[in-house]
């Protein structure tokens, strides 16, 4: 199967240019102007964007926690982030109690064989850090495929700061990458027992015990072990301008530290907790949404390079059954999490490009390419010849109002309702294969469950 895209807006973290694209098989045969080539599929992207798939680092596709499991499997998943304009998921998959982190990555792997619509690839979530799973990171580096590794400050399965530590040090000598959930879990023990002392357990109260003060200082300690190690670490869901703040003084002092944020702490505030009728359990996730003028600071990090990528954090659980299956008294039983998936790209487009906050090309480096970069996707995140055929053609004038009922994602609500977004996906290419497609007012999976495949990602170079 052979693919020519005309005539499009070339799209790269470094500049745009107008040429043809030709996709053949699995990868990119060609990229340049005026390509006389014979192809089984013409499109013409006069006033088009051609940008390579998303890549979301984060998320959690059907994963079990606090005594539910979240609403998408790998199927529904995938094919949300196909329509998105997503070719590649790296989700977490954490190990459990006496497990190895193969265990954490051939059970997620399990779960994905013959679903995924699109490639995706695990990062093991390290709970247990015993010294034959410290020794165990190099294999998981170089045979495995799976060069980062998840370790939370916070919930019961959190790990000591010796464990955080030595991973630094296996994970500096092979080429590794340990990412953070960057919260106190002391200071957010304190603030609940102080609410439930007062009775105060609403939905706003759980953005108040997971205070900034929470996340200032658990990215503060573990950017002192980075430091303390010589190593480098990678803050996920960064959620406030104060951690912003600690990451950038930890850099001038030539810490390697890294960050991502998420569309909601971008465009979403802590208001969203004051909704009716239990409706702000929407919103209760880990860290939770912050005061407006967070998003704006989150904004600058992402123009100025103080935040490198952008993940959703996709994970959803339905408002009727799930947010509310323990009762509306007490926030600390909502299950945690938001569904994201298939929103990414129109936001960060429509919020972040069109309203001037950040540029084209930064947008493609923090969605795609500088996503490759930092987790090893040596064949993905830039349309150049070689590479993956994940190809999105995005339409940048078409307005789509947000609505549940005309995404994929298997949840019963969107964050974003009834929010109008300016510029949506045409035509998605998944390793050459059209995958979906707008049609009418939304957009339509083409694709076929099973065909997304494990990516093997190669060691971690300097950034």
């Amino acid at each position: 199967m052979s693919v020519l895209l005309k005539n499009g807006l070339v799209v790269t973290a470094t500049g745009s240019y107008v040429a043809d694209v030709h996709l053949e098989g699995d990868r990119i045969k060609a990229v340049g102007t005026g390509l006389a080539v014979k192809a089984d599929e013409t499109v013409d992207c006069t006033g088009k964007y051609i940008l390579p798939g998303a890549i979301d680092p984060h998320t959690h596709i059907d994963m079990p926690f606090m005594g539910t499991t979240s609403a998408d499997d790998w199927k529904t998943g995938s094919i949300a982030a196909a329509c998105g304009g997503t070719t590649c998921i790296i989700d977490f998959n954490l190990q459990g109690k006496g497990e190895t982190l193969r265990d954490a990555v051939e059970k997620q792997k399990a779960k994905a064989d013959g679903k995924a619509v699109v490639d995706y690839s695990i990062h093991p979530g390290v709970t247990d850090a015993r010294p034959d799973v410290i020794d165990e990171v190099k294999k998981a580096i170089h045979e495995y495929g799976t060069p980062s590794f998840k370790i939370f400050l916070f919930y019961d399965f959190r790990v000591d700061d010796y464990a955080m530590i030595r991973l630094l040090e296996e994970t500096k000598k092979h080429g590794g990458l340990v990412q953070v959930h960057a919260e106190s879990f002391d200071i957010i023990k304190r603030l609940n027992e102080q609410f439930a002392a007062a009775g105060t357990m609403g939905p706003m109260y759980h953005a108040k015990a997971h205070a900034v003060i929470a996340e200032e200082e658990a990215v503060s300690r573990a950017a002192t072990a980075a430091e303390f190690t010589g190593s480098r670490i990678y803050i996920v869901h960064l959620s406030s301008g104060q951690g912003l703040w600690k990451i950038r003084k930890a850099r001038d002092r030539g810490v390697g530290i890294y960050a991502e944020t998420c569309p909601q702490y971008l465009t979403l505030n802590e208001d969203r907790y004051n909704e009716p009728n239990w409706g702000g359990a929407k919103y209760v996730m880990s860290p939770p949404l912050r005061p407006a003028d967070s998003s704006e600071e989150l904004w600058r990090g992402l123009r100025d390079g103080d935040v490198q990528t952008i993940g959703t954090d996709h994970c959803p659980f339905n408002f009727k059954g799930q947010k509310d299956m323990n009762g509306k008294d007490d926030y600390k039983k909502t299950p945690n999490g938001a569904p994201g998936i298939e929103t990414m790209l129109m936001l960060m487009h429509s919020e972040g490009v069109v309203k001037g906050r950040i540029s084209l090309e930064r947008m493609v480096d923090v969605v795609s390419t500088g996503t490759a970069r930092m987790f090893g996707l040596a064949n993905k995140g830039a349309v150049a010849v070689g590479k993956d055929a994940d190809i999105v053609v995005f339409d940048p004038k078409r307005k789509f109002t947000i609505s549940q009922r005309k995404l994929h994602q298997n949840v019963d609500y969107t964050p974003w309702e009834g929010l109008e977004v300016t510029g949506t996906p045409e035509v998605v290419y998944s390793r050459g294969k059209r995958v979906a497609e707008w049609a009418g007012d939304q957009m339509k999976f083409v694709g076929e469950a099973g065909r997304g495949k494990f990516v093997k990602r190669v060691p971690l170079a300097a950034f």
